[in-house]
This record gives structure tokens, sequence and C-alpha cells, in this order.
């Protein structure tokens, strides 16, 4: 499969997949109880009925025209920001028995160095690498957080230019401690194992 379909897959049908499927029916949570089924149909019930009010109020077509497109986008860019914020090549990846919550937390997800007006439009999520540390730090603090404490300055900083080169990253080099792609892989490192 050429990389192309694999990126639609990976950052289109897979999105749209996750939020309009995966997240709306919890099967995997069936063993937890009656509660993860509850909340979950609560929800979707929820939805189906402002899903309803405004089909009813703009009709199915001029409805679908706008809302899909625009649920399909933000789905993909939410497993984009995810994808790149864990997907660079000199991410923090050990085995568990040296595994270290700060080291993994500041070196494990990237600073996305966005422009100033996407951090805003994404939450500042940005700054994953702090949230890492302490979810318990809102959003809109993650800013300042980042600007007084220059600890989190170490943090793999990603231009929006840097992460276009990212979704190839796949494979986990243990000699280099580096992601690298399948075909970097494939041309300088399969030849050592064969």
């Amino acid at each position: 499969m050429r990389e192309g379909a694999l990126f639609a897959i990976m950052f289109g049908l897979g999105p749209a997949y996750l939020f309009f499927v995966q997240h709306r029916l919890p099967v995997g949570l069936m063993c937890s109880g009656w509660q993860p089924w509850l909340s979950t149909m609560a929800t979707n019930v929820a939805i189906a009925a402002v899903v309803a009010a405004m089909i009813g109020l703009v009709g199915v077509a001029p409805f679908l025209l706008v809302h899909l497109p625009i649920m399909v986008l933000a789905a993909s860019i939410g497993v984009w920001l995810f994808y790149i914020q864990h997907q660079f090549e000199d991410t923090y990846w050990v085995a568990e028995a040296e595994w270290d919550f700060r080291t993994a937390a500041l070196q494990g997800s990237s600073f996305y160095d966005l422009p100033r007006i996407l951090h805003w439009l994404t939450g500042y999520i940005g700054f994953h690498h702090i949230h890492h540390l302490s979810s318990k730090v809102p959003n809109y603090h993650l800013r300042a957080c980042f600007e007084q404490n220059s600890e989190f300055w170490q943090a793999k900083r990603l231009t929006l230019l840097d992460s276009l080169r990212c979704p190839r990253l796949a494979l986990w080099d243990e000699g280099h401690h580096a992601l690298v792609s399948f075909p970097s892989w494939h041309g300088a490192l399969a030849p050592r194992i064969g």
C-alpha cells in the first residue's frame, strides 16, 4: 500500500471511524459493567436529539453538507495533533523497568510550537508535555506555565513544518533510540538484520 493511502486511512478514515463509530459504541468496555454503556448511550441520545433538531430546522442535505465535513476535519485534526505530539524522531521510549514519569512527560511528548492563533484554536494542546507532567493545569494556563518554567523548554520543539515529517516515523530503532520511517529502515537497517 502506498504511503499516501496509509496517510488517508490514518488521518481520514481512521479518525472518522474513531469518532463516529468506536466512541459511540463502547464495545471494548463491556466487561466494565453497565456504566460505560449507560453513559455512552445517554450521550448518543443527546447527540441524536440535537441532530434531529438541526435537521428539522435546516433540512437533511444542508445539515449533512455542513456538519459532516466539519466533523471529519475536526476528527482528523484531533488525531493529527495527538499523533504528532508523540511520534517524533528522538522521542522517549524505554523498557518499563527503566521508565521514568518525569522524563517521559518532558521528552516523550513534544512542544508543538504552533502560530499563536493555532495555539488558541487548539486549546493550547501544543504544550502537551506540560499536560503529561500535570494534567491538572488548565489549558488556558499552559502557555504561562511554559513561559515561567525554563524546565519545560527542554521538551522537543516541533514547528508546523517539522511536524509534516513526523507521520512517516513508524518504527522504533532500538540501536539509535529514535523513530525511523519504513524506507529508512528498509534501506539502512534491514541489511544488518539479514
